[in-house]
C-alpha cells in the first residue's frame, strides 16, 4: 500500500482507531483516515479511496466505512485512550459540549434522510432542509492559545420515525429521540471515564434542557449547564418545618416569574468574567430556585444583555455565576466545530446512500477533526501558518485556523513519506510510482 511510510507516531493513532473492526478491514480502515487528511477538493468517499492509493479494491472500501458506523462506540474508545489521554490527564473537570447540526443531502434513496428545521436559513432563509440530523457529544479542552475547543468524539443519526420504513429491517436503528440519543452518549462518555474520579460537567442548548434529558443525567452524577425558558415553571426552595411529620417537601409552595425577576431594577450585580477569550463585563442577577424537569434544586443566573434579559441554570446549587457564564460561552466552540468540520473536512459530502456508511463517514470526518487538533496542540505556530509566506497580503496576525493546522498536518504527512521512500535504497520504479502519487494529490 502507498501508505506504508506513514510517521510512526501518526500510523499508531489511525491502526488503534482501526483495531476495532476485523483484521481484514483494520488495514483498510487506517489507510482511508489519511486518505480523509490527504483529500482536497469534494471531500467524497471516492477521493478519499484515491488519496489512500486503494483504487483497486474500491468496493470493500464503503464496506469498510459501514463496518466502521457500526463499530463507532468502540472506535471512540481508542481515540479517547490513544489520542486525547495526554489532554485528559491535566484535566480537573471533564467537560463536555451536546448538540445537534444537519448536514444537507440530495437525492430520494438516501436511507435515513429527511426534512428537519433548518438552523441556518441562509440568504435564502429556508425554514427547512432535506438531510441527516446527528446529535453530537464533544469534549472541551482550553489551548493556551487558541482558546476553548471543541473535540467531537461520537454522534448518534436522529432519524424521524416516519422515515424509518424506508430503511431495510436488516440495517434499520430503533427509533429514539434526540433527546434519548444525547442521553445515550452521556452514558457511553461516563462508562470509559466515570471511573477516573473526575467530576463531569455537561453544557448543552435550551432545547434539550428537559425531564428527559436531565434526570438521567443527574442521576449519573453529571452537572448540567443551559439556557433556561423564559416561562419555565420555577418554585421557591421549600423551608425545613422542624416537627412536621412526613416525608419534606421538594419544591416550594411560592412560584417564581422569571419575568418579574428580571424586571426588578434592584438585585442587579455587575461583574467581570472571561467569555470568548476576553474579560466582558456582565449585569446579572442569581438565586435558587426548584424546577420539577430537574428534579429539583437548580442555580438560576440572569444575565440582562441590549435585546433583553436571558436565563441559564446549572443543576449544581453551589456553582458560581462564572462556572454558569464561562461554560455557556464554551459551548460556541461546538458551533465553530460544525462549521468547520463541514467547510473544511467536509462532513456531508461522501456521496453515500447506505445508511451505515453515512454514520462512518460522517464519523471518520469528526475524528480526523479531532486528530488534527492534538496534532497540532503543542506545535509552534510558526509552523502552523508557513504557507503564509507566499502571500505577502496576508500579514494579519492571526491565531491558526482548522484549516491551517489540517494544510500542515498534510504537509508533514507527505513529507514523512518521501523521506522515507529516499532514504531507502530505492529505484527508478519506486520513485517514478511516488512522483505520481504526489502529482495526483497535488492535482
Amino acid at each position: 500500500m502507498t501508505s506504508s511510510h506513514i510517521a510512526r507516531t501518526l500510523c499508531h493513532w489511525f491502526s488503534a482507531l482501526a483495531t476495532a473492526l476485523d483484521k481484514r478491514s483494520s488495514p483498510r480502515l487506517a489507510c482511508l483516515f489519511l486518505g480523509a487528511v490527504l483529500a482536497r477538493g469534494r471531500r467524497t468517499v471516492t477521493s478519499w479511496i484515491r488519496s489512500a492509493g486503494l483504487g483497486q479494491e474500491f468496493r470493500p472500501c464503503y464496506n469498510t466505512v459501514s463496518a466502521a458506523g457500526k463499530k463507532a462506540d468502540s472506535i471512540a474508545f481508542f481515540l479517547i485512550h490513544t489520542v486525547l489521554k495526554p489532554l485528559l490527564t491535566g484535566m480537573n473537570r471533564f467537560v463536555f459540549a451536546l448538540d445537534d447540526t444537519p448536514t444537507p443531502r440530495y437525492g430520494p434513496h438516501v436511507q435515513g434522510a429527511g426534512i428537519h428545521h433548518n438552523p441556518c436559513p441562509g440568504p435564502a432563509n429556508n425554514p427547512f432542509v432535506y438531510g441527516h440530523v446527528w446529535v453530537v457529544l464533544g469534549l472541551l479542552a482550553s489551548h493556551p492559545v487558541c482558546g476553548m475547543i471543541a473535540l467531537p468524539l461520537l454522534t448518534r443519526l436522529y432519524v424521524r420515525k416516519k422515515d424509518l420504513p424506508a430503511i431495510d429491517k436488516k440495517h434499520r436503528p430503533k427509533f429514539a429521540t434526540k433527546l434519548q440519543l444525547a442521553v445515550e452518549l452521556v452514558k457511553w462518555a461516563n462508562g470509559w471515564l466515570g471511573f477516573v474520579g473526575k467530576p463531569m460537567w455537561l453544557v448543552a442548548d435550551g432545547a434539550y434542557a428537559k425531564a428527559a434529558f436531565l434526570k438521567p443525567l443527574i442521576g449519573l452524577g453529571v452537572v448540567v449547564v443551559s439556557r433556561l425558558r423564559k416561562d419555565s415553571a420555577l418554585w421557591t426552595v421549600p423551608v425545613a418545618v422542624k416537627g412536621k411529620r412526613g416525608r419534606p417537601r421538594k419544591y416550594g409552595e411560592d412560584r417564581i416569574s422569571l419575568a418579574k425577576r428580571a424586571g426588578q431594577a434592584g438585585g442587579w450585580t455587575t461583574g467581570t468574567f472571561e467569555l470568548y477569550g476576553k474579560a466582558t463585563v456582565k449585569k446579572y442577577k442569581t438565586f435558587e430556585a426548584t424546577w420539577r424537569p430537574a428534579g429539583g434544586l437548580i442555580r438560576v443566573v440572569l444575565v440582562s444583555e441590549v435585546r433583553g434579559w436571558i436565563a441559564f441554570f446549572c443543576t449544581d446549587r453551589s456553582a458560581s455565576v462564572a462556572d454558569v457564564l464561562s461554560l455557556v460561552a464554551d459551548r460556541f466552540s461546538l458551533e465553530t466545530c460544525f462549521r468547520d468540520c463541514k467547510e473544511v473536512v467536509g462532513a456531508g459530502q461522501q456521496q453515500v446512500r447506505h445508511v451505515w456508511a453515512s454514520v462512518g463517514s460522517f464519523h471518520m470526518c469528526l475524528w480526523t477533526f479531532t486528530m488534527t487538533e492534538v496534532w497540532a496542540w503543542n506545535r509552534d505556530e510558526s509552523g502552523l501558518v508557513s504557507h503564509r509566506k507566499d502571500s505577502p497580503w496576508d500579514d494579519k496576525p492571526r491565531r491558526p485556523s482548522h484549516a491551517d493546522k489540517r494544510r500542515a498536518w498534510r504537509r508533514e504527512l507527505l513529507t514523512n513519506e518521501i523521506d522515507a521512500v529516499l532514504r531507502a535504497a530505492t529505484n527508478s520504479e519506486e520513485s517514478r510510482e511516488l512522483a505520481e502519487r504526489l502529482l495526483d494529490l497535488a492535482a
